[in-house]
Formats: C-alpha cells, structure tokens, sequence
C-alpha cells in the first residue's frame, strides 16, 4: 500500500503516513456525478448561448426584419445572460469541488480589536514622555579594587 499524498510505501494497519502524516483513514468524497453534470452544463449553456448570439440576428433580420439598433440590444442582453449563468455555473462548480476544511472558514475575517484613543493631553509645561523611557539601563562603571 502507498500513501496517496507523498507516494510513499506504508506498512498495513497505520492511520497516518509516517513521511508526511496525511490520514489514510479518511478518503476524500469527490462526488464525479455531479462534477460532471456541471461541467455538461456549462458547456452546454456556452454552445447554445454562442448559437443564439449568431443565429438569432440573422433571423431577426431576414424575418422578423427589425432595425440594427433592437438586433444590438437583443445580443447584449442575450450575451449577459449567458455570461451571468455561466459565472454562477463556474462558481457552483469551485464550491462543490473546493476542499471541505476552506468551506467552513469564515470569508471575512473580524476586525482587529486597536486602541485608537489619543494620548492624554498635557499641560505645555510637561515634557512629552519619550518611546524609551524606562526601557533601557545606564551601566557606571564600578572600579574593583583587588
């Protein structure tokens, strides 16, 4: 048996590799079926949507016979249409395939907590306390008389 992380060949029984430590207990469920559907989907969605963008001014044109302008709309809105699907399709598909630990995590993380508050104010009278006041030493030297 091998690890199906590093490759590495692991003795019978063992919960973890001993190289890299991935858990060989817990197989990852990727579900092909619907991966498969989504993939169809969208390439459907692509095929059919550019179909209609080419086919759709020429027969607006020919038969129905309406002007430039509506024939320019009708493929702007057919275009976003087909894009906002196949967006949302596409976003559908990350989810799905992404790892189950990154689909817990929170998306925005909380704000960190700061202190933004001024200073106190001093009197102009009072010298303002320097950044290393307190935090460093004066060594004297202390002759030793043997």
């Amino acid at each position: 048996m091998y690890c199906a992380s590093c490759g590495t060949q692991l003795t019978q029984g063992l919960s973890y590799c001993n190289r890299c430590g991935f858990n060989l207990r817990e197989r990852p469920d990727v579900n092909t079926s619907s991966v498969n559907s989504f993939l169809t989907a969208i390439t459907l969605l692509g095929v059919i949507g550019l179909g209609i963008m080419i086919g759709g001014p020429l027969v607006l044109r020919k038969e129905a016979g309406l002007s430039q302008e509506l024939i320019g709309v009708f493929m702007l809105f057919t275009f976003l249409i087909v894009s906002v699907t196949e967006f949302m399709l596409v976003r559908n598909l990350s989810r799905l395939s992404a790892p189950k630990e990154s689909q817990n995590r929170p998306l925005l993380q909380p704000p960190m907590q700061q202190d933004l508050r001024l200073p106190p104010a001093t009197n102009l009278g009072e010298p303002v306390g320097s950044v290393t006041e307190n935090t460093t030493r004066t060594l004297e030297y202390v002759r030793r008389e043997q």
